[in-house]
């Protein structure tokens, strides 16, 4: 595993974001996690800005997906159905075609630019972290109510706190949630 984590996290409006990373031993347990975070979010514990899994097989291959960020092929998409449709308007079936290739051009390129949620510099950390056979849960919050965070944590056996921008006492807090962590059975 590096030791070396990319400088710096955002901060919106000078709001401070933290980031949390949390390595599960199956994909399900970390859509579990996931779904325990957006409770916490409904019920005001937290603002969930964006998540990052990425699993890691035996292999060493890795795969990522983003809840936020856009790809270039929906961008394109989305970008070639809305300029084409304006370019229907104003200039009939030439106006049409062009405005899908102009559009679906502007959208692709936009979603390579455009970074919402964690910076591209954090999901390739994590993805590089990963560890082989588990799933990694990466969260972006604001507002997060830290002792929530913790119980949480108290229901997920088996899980590895990856990395968290925390204070160092919420950061034992988790370990130890973590390593006492017993899992319901129904």
């Amino acid at each position: 595993m590096s030791t070396t984590e990319p400088v710096g996290l955002p901060f919106k409006n000078d709001v401070p974001q933290t980031l949390v990373g949390i390595s599960f031993p199956t994909f399900f347990r970390a859509q579990e996690f996931l779904t325990a975070a957006t409770g916490l979010a409904v019920s005001g514990k937290l603002r969930l800005i964006d998540a990052v899994i990425v699993v890691r097989d035996a292999d060493g291959k890795t795969m990522v997906r983003e809840t936020i960020d856009p790809t270039p092929g929906r961008s394109a998409l989305s970008g070639a159905a809305w300029a084409g449709l304006f370019g229907l308007i104003l200039g009939g079936p030439v106006g049409w075609a062009a405005g899908m290739a102009l559009g679906a051009a502007a959208g692709a390129t936009a979603a390579t630019i455009v970074d919402l949620g964690i910076p591209d510099d954090w999901v390739a950390w994590f993805k590089q972290n990963a560890l082989p056979n588990s799933t990694t849960l990466a969260i972006l919050v604001e507002g997060l109510h830290k002792d929530a965070l913790v119980t949480e944590a108290g229901r997920f056996e088996g899980a590895q706190l990856v990395y968290a921008n925390l204070d160092l006492d919420t950061i034992e807090r988790i370990k130890l949630a973590f390593a006492n962590a017993t899992t319901s059975r129904f």
